[in-house]
């Protein structure tokens, strides 16, 4: 369980994601030296599963009740020349429920360009939600309606998020799948040795982050 964190220090950086092998590189030690403290929360796979793991996490009283929330993990690639390893920085999600309204994420900005200060090749867009794994044509539909890549639990995280009071949220996935590198199925995921790699890269730019939403605003 999490533990209280100090007034000073102000609410912990929640980190959301689906797999094990996600939580593996996504995991860090928070509350030592000038680093933020840090939860790193397995939801589960699929968007009811994210959508219950917020709830409870973000429940009054709980350590992360009004923590910052990312949703973070792999995630597929819509945009012909996407690679492993490029990284999708979300300006929306969306959720794959029809009219579903976006949930805009305001303060990506310092998430930005720490990741292309880390030489990486970033991808900023719409973050589509599904129910289940998109495949072939229906990947292609998606990117023809404005998304430049598509993930299960990334919209219901911050719609979650969102719905249990007005906090900071950003979507920062790393492509597994892409239109040209399509994987055969989910287990491959533990295949894609260059999209871990930069998954666990990616973490200090978290704490980054976090730090620049403590800080007074001027």
């Amino acid at each position: 369980m999490p533990r209280p964190v100090p007034a000073d220090v102000g609410p912990p950086l929640l980190i959301a994601c689906a797999l094990g092998i996600e939580r593996l590189a996504l995991r860090g030690r928070g509350g030592s030296g000038t680093r933020p403290p840090v939860v790193t929360l397995r939801t589960g796979m699929g968007p009811q599963a994210a959508e219950r793991a917020l709830e409870h996490a973000l429940r009054e009283g709980a350590a992360t009740a009004r923590s910052p929330v990312v949703a973070s993990g792999f995630c597929a690639g819509l945009v012909p020349g996407m690679r492993p390893g490029d990284v999708v920085v979300a300006e929306a999600t969306r959720d794959h429920r029809p009219d579903a309204p976006d949930i805009v994420c305001h303060d990506n900005g310092p998430l930005l360009t720490a990741l292309r200060e880390r030489g990486l090749t970033v991808h900023t867009g719409l973050l589509r939600g599904s129910d289940h794994v998109v495949r072939g044509a229906e990947r292609a539909a998606l990117h023809r309606e404005g998304a430049v890549a598509v993930d299960m639990e990334s919209a219901a995280t911050l719609r979650a998020a969102r719905r249990a009071g007005n906090r900071p949220v950003a979507a920062v996935r790393v492509i597994v799948d892409a239109p040209e590198h399509e994987l055969v199925r989910i287990g491959t995921v533990r295949g894609g040795i260059s999209a871990f790699r930069v998954l666990r890269c990616v973490l200090p730019v978290f704490f980054e982050w976090h730090r620049s939403l403590l800080l007074p605003r001027r």
